[in-house]
């Protein structure tokens, strides 16, 4: 109740400003391509993002010094989604629709961070003060007021998307129960939640270790839903001092981790049971794809309990810089031995050698063999792995005649690279 409370006292500050700063909520009635242009106009003067972000929250944090404890210690992570949240609103602003929708998402994940929607109003006045001082005496009134009037409809979605969710957990707390070191820096964990966790194979998962309190971080689900109330994530290290060095170095069996929502639309349809399928792993990319394959090959019962054989086939391609990188062949043999209508090829950078090119680019060996040995005829294709890789993929794939929205994969993120004159596209 008291979150309900916020929000509608948000809405009615938002509401009771009137004149040009009050837009109104609905997509349909807030003219985006108006503030777009106006915000363009003056972008030049507040980018790159980083100081104008780092006032912000050095602003935020003098005047409201308790919110400090909603954000990880380590604040790098932060400003970089904060800079790619703002070069999204500016370039997509035009799509109100589309923002909204992106944003209601976006409130609804940030429950787990304890965010209530009477932050936003700190986040307001610490923005426009940012704006200010980055900005110098060049600096125009209504920018300012367009730069509001875009925040407050992203926040007004953000409420929404809380707003709906409250009869749903914020977040879900679960103990460790296998935690297994494939290499140095790779970790398979199962984790076993005490209340039903809502989701579908092929999704990912925001992920909190108390090692690093409010640090969250995605990975994707690495085991169908099943009855046991247990879920695995394939984590690899990417660096020091961050949550997968936590979860890789520091987690045990016996430790608690909180998970928020699951997402993403990567996932098996019931159609897709009857139709060809091409599935591509690159590195701990083989963890949702490993999930889709449980489910493929028989959570859903046929006539009697027993498993209903699946019509149509798979071509699996898994790819790693070197055999010893293949981290979960056990389960690939596994897979390939039980089921007649799964081909599973590897695909390892060391064993390929293009002709008259040189040294192989990152991944792009997994791209070649997936267009030079896949069949058009596939219904459609799941794609996971580092960015890269997806994106040379998606390219090989649509590039041999695979209709775009017959390929499924995970958001890529956008690097923080803003359009070529300042502008947004």
């Amino acid at each position: 109740m008291l979150a309900r409370h916020d929000a509608m006292r948000l809405r009615r500050r938002i509401l009771s400003q009137g004149g040009a700063t009050a837009p109104d909520s609905t997509p349909a009635s807030y003219d985006g391509a108006a503030d777009q242009q106006l915000i363009t106009q003056y972008l030049g003067l507040v980018t790159p993002f980083g100081d104008l972000i780092a006032r912000l929250y050095d602003e935020m944090f003098a005047r409201w010094p308790y919110l400090r404890s909603l954000f990880p210690e380590g604040m790098d992570f932060q400003r970089a989604h904060l800079a790619r949240a703002f070069w999204y609103l500016i370039e997509n602003l035009h799509r109100p629709a589309e923002v909204a929708a992106y944003f209601r998402q976006l409130g609804h994940d940030h429950r787990k961070l304890g965010v209530r929607p009477v932050h936003y109003e700190a986040f307001e006045a610490a923005l426009c003060a940012a704006l200010r001082s980055t900005a110098g005496p060049r600096w125009a009134e209504a920018a300012e007021q367009a730069w509001v009037r875009m925040l407050r409809f992203a926040v007004a979605s953000m409420v929404d998307g809380a707003d709906a969710a409250l009869a749903e957990p914020p977040c879900w707390q679960g103990t460790v129960t296998a935690h297994q070191r494939r290499s140095p820096d790779l970790a398979v964990l199962r984790i076993r939640l005490p209340e039903p966790y809502p989701y579908r194979a092929g999704q990912f998962a925001a992920v909190e270790s108390p090692l690093i309190p409010q640090a969250w971080r995605h990975y994707s689900l690495a085991s169908a839903p099943g009855p046991g109330g247990e879920v695995e994530l394939h984590v690899r290290c990417t660096g020091p001092g961050g949550v997968s060095e936590a979860l890789v170095s520091g987690t045990r069996v016996g430790d608690i981790l909180r998970l928020g929502p699951a997402h993403g639309t990567m996932t098996l349809r019931e159609e897709d049971r009857s139709r060809d399928l091409l599935m591509v792993a690159g590195g701990t990319g083989w963890a949702p794809i490993k999930a889709l394959l449980e489910e493929w090959v028989g959570r859903r019962r046929g006539t009697g309990g027993l498993p209903q054989r699946p019509a149509g086939r798979v071509d699996l391609f898994v790819g790693a810089r070197s055999r010893a990188e293949l981290y979960d062949v056990a389960a690939l043999t596994r897979l390939a031995a039980r089921h007649d209508r799964l081909r599973v090829v590897q695909v390892l950078d060391v064993d390929v050698v293009p002709e008259n090119v040189g040294p192989p680019a990152a991944y792009s060996p997994l791209a070649e063999a997936v267009a030079r040995h896949g069949q058009r005829s596939h219904h459609c294709a799941f794609v996971s792995g580092p960015p890269a890789m997806v994106g040379a993929t998606v390219a090989r794939l649509t590039a041999a005649g695979m209709p775009a929205d017959h390929i499924r994969h995970d958001p890529v993120p956008a690097p923080l690279i803003p359009p070529a004159d300042g502008r947004a596209a």
